[in-house]
């Protein structure tokens, strides 16, 4: 079969609530994928960083088939020998006391929005029903129904009503309206460190310590969303770690199973994630010994092959050569690890149709938000891989 034989299968029976580039790929390795045609392309999204570690990393591979062969899912009714090993291993990694499994980001998300609210009326001792959330204006957090109840898109919320009510949107950035925000019934303030979907915006120097010591005096809960900027992305295992500050939840998944297997948790202390009593929350695969096989694995990758050091000088290289293209296109080049962002001009026509010319030169990117082309590739892209796809970069750009 060909592209467009695939194109017209799925049009003909997929729902309409993406729209990809006309790309239809059968095989990957490394930074590398190829259509059903043979054509190459570098991957610069990464699954939207799930596959830090590249795609199909043989290690995590191994580690898949071999569990695989074991046993596969158990359910929470019954133990299993692999989930206890990546609690104590990625808690004794990251200096927190408890993770909570489970699947998708935005049950994560979910799971940390849930706790937080309970830890408000148990512990802090807020009336019943009274708990509000802060979150960022620019926000993305997952599609559910109560995450896009404080999304800022409009199109997220649209048709989706009657809408989830307990979160305050404040500016992104600004710790001041942080602060302006709290309320005697605030507990929690939920924020992406960097955002990655809102168009790769780096928040000012100091921003995060500022939010931790304001969480700190008013008594809410730091929650960072570390599912797209966490496990290497941007340079450190997570983004918060730039400014040395430790949130008091911490949400991952992505890059946490390398892009074999659906894996998120939530990490945290015991007394907020301690709030939960059997019964209060779960998911049949959430925890499953294959899922936790699978992110021992793909973390581990991530240390052993250096592959968060490699964000930091290949990103550092990727962003120095993007912001000397000159280019009347390019209005700013920001981000940080192998994070980057090439905003454009409005008059330039939209991010898309450079996508859709970088497809065509070899390379694979998506815009996120109008304007804005977002470059994450693998962290285990090597330098002669990005001047390669620099070369194209360029060429479309100008």
């Amino acid at each position: 079969m060909r592209t467009i034989d695939y194109i017209q299968l799925e049009e003909k029976y997929g729902a309409k609530n993406y729209q990809p580039l006309d790309v239809v790929i059968s095989k990957a390795e490394g930074v590398w994928v190829w259509d059903v045609e043979g054509k190459r392309y570098l991957d610069c999204l990464s699954a939207y960083s799930a596959l830090n570690q590249g795609h199909r990393h043989p290690r995590i591979l191994q580690a898949l088939v071999e569990q695989a062969g074991r046993v596969t899912l158990t359910s929470r009714a019954f133990r299993n020998d692999q989930l206890p090993l990546l609690e104590k291993e990625l808690c004794e990694l990251t200096g927190f006391e408890v993770l909570l499994p489970m699947n998708s980001g935005a049950e994560a998300v979910e799971t940390a929005l849930k706790a937080a609210r309970k830890w408000g009326y148990t512990v802090k001792g807020l009336p019943a029903d009274r708990a509000e959330i802060i979150v960022c204006d620019g926000n993305f957090h997952g599609r559910t129904i109560t995450i896009v109840s404080f999304s800022s898109e409009d199109q997220y919320r649209a048709g989706f009503g009657p809408l989830t009510p307990g979160f305050v949107t404040i500016p992104f950035g600004d710790a001041a309206a942080l602060e302006a925000a709290i309320t005697p019934n605030t507990v929690a303030f939920l924020v992406e460190p960097l955002q990655g979907e809102g168009g790769v915006i780096v928040p000012p120097d100091g921003y995060l310590r500022r939010v931790r010591e304001i969480c700190d005096r008013r008594n809410i809960l730091f929650i960072a969303d570390e599912i797209q900027s966490g496990l290497g992305r941007t340079g450190r295992f997570f983004a918060c770690d730039w400014e040395e500050v430790q949130p008091d939840m911490v949400v991952i998944g992505k890059a946490l199973s390398g892009g074999f297997y659906p894996v998120s948790a939530v990490l945290a202390s015991q007394e907020v994630l301690g709030v939960f009593c059997p019964g209060d929350h779960g998911s049949t695969f959430g925890g499953n010994p294959l899922g936790c096989a699978v992110a021992r694995a793909a973390v581990q990758v991530l240390i052993d092959e250096g592959l968060i050091e490699n964000a930091v000088e290949l990103g550092s290289y990727l962003m120095g050569r993007l912001s000397r293209i000159e280019s009347e296109h390019i209005k700013e080049v920001r981000g940080k690890g192998l994070l980057i962002g090439v905003e454009l001009f409005p008059r330039a026509g939209g991010a898309h149709r450079f996508c859709e010319a970088l497809k065509e030169q070899g390379i694979l990117a998506k815009e996120t938000r109008e304007h804005v082309i977002r470059f994450a590739p693998p962290l285990v892209i090597t330098r002669p891989e990005i001047d390669w796809a620099l070369e194209r970069i360029e060429a479309v750009l100008k």
